[in-house]
């Protein structure tokens, strides 16, 4: 089979640190740990231009737009909150928002009506009908928009799924991949917070499924068992998808416990295994075994932070023009939020959003 998720190879063989065209104007809603890491790697793109960045606070948006030299900050005030005046700067072209989850859907929305291109930190909304919202918004106006899967870009991530779909290891029968670390269960935080999409499933989920969607497609049913707090916010969750063909994929994630973030897609004549500290998400060697022959293993290189790859796959998708790109189309994003939905239905997780 030939995985929905493999680009083009002259978009995989380009520097991304190359400019691929005009500058394109920035502005960045939210000053997180997150919007820091990925504002960091955009400011090593040539054609970016960092021009703004909102935050609630004025101190905080003046703080990150000295730090990372953006021309200016807009934070909340009686008349409007900041990011609605960053939306309404004409020099800002494309935002990159990374606000809590719950959020996403009315940040997005307030910034495509405005005209900007947004990339918007996974997941793109709390649930499958926000998202087709925004996907109907973006085609009404006519304006880009992509959820930052950023591991999607990543060229080991890439070279992954061709080694995997080749037909080098076999048929693909099974796919293991886990992700965990142990959050301080603290209230105030967003990965704790009900009101904010918190818990395991919508903040690392969605990088074991990309192996198993990257490989096997997408599953004909999913089973799903898991650990909820008393706020009814999950803390551990353990997934398996059932194919058509047999094959199998389990998907572990977790907030309670630290793991090796490790994957294996394994074939009827041998495996690939991601490794690296950060594997499941930004693996940096992968390992290949053949009809129980020698392991060979093949090591890539990491640019920034991982983030310049999507960057620069939404950088020239603004200069060609595109309102969706081909590498994350924004059916895959859909698809991905409706299959969390009817796994938060079987766990009983219920989010504020959901009742709107």
């Amino acid at each position: 089979m030939t995985s929905p998720f493999i680009a083009r190879p002259e978009l995989l063989d380009a520097d991304p640190l190359t400019a691929t065209g005009r500058p394109v104007r920035w502005g960045v809603v939210a000053t997180g740990a997150i919007a820091a890491t990925v504002t960091a790697d955009l400011a090593l793109l040539p054609d970016a231009v960092l021009h703004a960045v909102s935050s609630r606070r004025a101190d905080r948006a003046a703080e990150f737009a000295e730090r990372f030299g953006f021309a200016t900050s807009y934070s909340d005030t009686d008349e409007r909150l900041g990011y609605q005046a960053l939306f309404a700067d004409p020099d800002v072209e494309a935002v990159y928002v990374a606000t809590p989850h719950a959020q996403h859907a009315e940040v997005v929305a307030a910034a495509l009506r405005a005209g900007k291109a947004v990339l918007c930190e996974k997941p793109l909304t709390i649930n499958a009908r926000e998202t087709q919202q925004l996907v109907d918004l973006a085609r009404e106006h006519d304006v880009f928009l992509m959820e930052a899967v950023w591991t999607r870009f990543l060229p080991s991530f890439q070279r992954a799924l061709e080694i995997a779909t080749s037909g080098e290891i076999g048929t693909v029968q099974w796919v293991g991949a886990e992700i965990g670390f142990r959050a301080r269960q603290d209230p105030a935080s967003r990965l704790w917070g009900r009101a904010d999409g918190g818990g395991a499933l919508l903040d690392l989920a969605v990088y074991p499924l990309l192996w198993a969607w990257g490989t096997l497609g997408l599953p004909e049913a999913v089973t799903a068992l898991g650990t909820l707090n008393a706020e009814g916010v999950d803390a551990q969750n353990a997934l398996t998808l059932i194919y058509a063909s047999g094959a199998q994929a389990q998907i572990t994630t977790s907030l309670l416990a630290r793991s090796p973030n490790t994957v294996i897609v394994a074939g009827s004549e041998g495996w690939v295994r991601a490794q690296g500290p950060d594997a499941v998400y930004r693996p940096t060697r992968l390992d290949v075994e053949v009809s129980k022959g020698e392991v060979r293993t093949e090591e890539f290189e990491l640019v920034g932070s991982g983030y310049v790859h999507e960057l620069r796959e939404v950088t020239r998708c603004l200069q060609q023009g595109l309102t969706e790109s081909p590498v994350m189309p924004l059916e895959h994003s859909l698809a991905t939020m409706r299959l969390l939905d009817g796994v938060r239905a079987q766990l009983g997780v219920v989010y504020p959003n959901d009742e709107r």
